[in-house]
């Protein structure tokens, strides 16, 4: 994959940067309550910050929908950045026009400006041409340090690519460097991790993941389709029984590839949904007509663990098991911390990517340990179905 990084940049004292970044964070009373996004592209706007140039920050913030809403406006956004950046950030109450011009021209050479939410337009997400060029106007370079946005053809992602010259920002270079170590060209074995509550939200990603991978584990309630598609009672456990023609399938489309599917072994059971909840752990074929398969044993967790230690590579989407609630967290934090010490050993290089991904992780006190943590969500999850992100086309030298 060809891009060119900031590194094919020198001096741009003056030059005017447009930089697409991840700015969608937690509010909560005009508060930013959790800063990682804007942690992680703090780098880029550094660098480009001492190399001279006028850094103008592109950012999206909720769903507009082409109006202006008060509530999703990035003006209380621009103080959270400057606190974490240590320097003065400007604030622009549009992204094109002459709001947007004035204050790109009154910066200073290294100064910092945040425009107003692009999805104030209707052009942003139609990737309207003309929005487009309003957009790159105010710019020399564009820059694009969002990946969580680059499954989006929108105007400020794919649209003003093509009208200057396009970089990846530090983020998205990590980003596509980890992805491509992790299934565009990984040491082997490969082994995935792939859990969460329904199949039919990830029959794509295991369709594509079985082409691509040695070794595949399902775990959450997705296992429980699988077991029951090859006969096993799982009780009132949250199971997709219309989908068992599909998982059927994904297992004969996995021997074919010579990929290993690998379902839980031994299951834990409660009768109600609850932290606490009285459980017990059960043989596959002894689950109860009123039992709920909430995470999975200590046979199952072995199993997980051994092939962990027979991977060179780990693409991790998902946990276990019902980690949100104690005590059945145990799975995924065991498997979690097992990855972990991996990595930390020089074993292996994991990736790990989507929402309740990272909470699990992070819940586990794994997630620092892990070589690389996407907090992209859908655009993770697109690029793990093995589909064409317009964002990161866009870049491609």
């Amino acid at each position: 994959m060809a891009f060119k990084t900031l590194d094919d940049l020198s001096d741009l004292t003056g030059k005017r940067a447009l930089v697409r970044v991840d700015l969608n964070v937690p509010m909560d009373g005009g508060k930013v309550t959790d800063t990682t996004r804007i942690e992680r592209v703090l780098p880029t706007i550094r660098e480009l910050s001492e190399k001279g140039a006028k850094v103008v920050l592109l950012a999206h913030f909720g769903r507009p929908k082409g109006e202006r809403v008060a509530e999703m406006s990035l003006a209380p956004v621009a103080p959270a950045v400057a606190d974490l950046l240590g320097k003065p950030v400007a604030f622009a109450d549009d992204c094109i026009g002459s709001a947007a011009a004035d204050a790109i021209a009154a910066l200073p050479d290294g100064g910092v400006l945040l425009l107003e939410n692009t999805r104030y337009h209707k052009g942003e997400e139609k990737n309207d041409p003309d929005f487009a060029k309003a957009l790159a106007e105010n710019g020399d370079i564009y820059v694009n340090d969002a990946f969580s946005a680059a499954h989006r053809a929108h105007g400020s992602t794919e649209g003003i690519a093509k009208l200057l010259p396009a970089y990846a920002g530090r983020t998205m270079q990590a980003e596509l460097e980890a992805l491509s170590s992790a299934l565009g060209e990984p040491v082997r074995p490969v082994l995935a991790v792939v859990g969460g509550a329904k199949v039919s939200s990830k029959i794509d990603l295991l369709e594509n993941l079985v082409s691509k991978v040695d070794m595949l584990v399902i775990g959450g309630g997705m296992a429980n389709t699988f077991l029951a598609a090859k006969g096993t009672d799982v009780g009132k456990s949250l199971c997709e029984h219309d989908l068992a023609d599909t998982a059927r399938k994904i297992m004969v489309a996995a021997e074919a590839a010579n990929c290993e599917i690998v379902l839980p072994d031994d299951a834990v059971v409660a009768k109600e949904f609850k932290a606490g909840a009285e459980n017990e752990t059960v043989a596959l074929n002894a689950i109860p007509a009123d039992g709920m398969i909430l995470d999975v044993g200590a046979a199952s967790i072995e199993t997980v663990r051994s092939k962990i230690d027979a991977a060179k590579t780990l693409v991790w989407n998902g946990p276990l098991g019902a980690f949100e609630i104690e005590p059945f967290d145990k799975a995924t934090v065991a498997a979690a911390r097992h990855a972990a010490e991996n990595t930390k050993a020089g074993k292996l290089n994991s990736v790990a990517g989507g929402g309740d991904t990272v909470a699990a992780l992070n819940h586990a006190g794994a997630a620092q340990s892990f070589s690389y943590v996407s907090t992209a969500g859908g655009a993770f999850l697109e690029w793990l179905e093995g589909k064409e992100l317009p964002g990161v086309k866009a870049l491609q030298a």
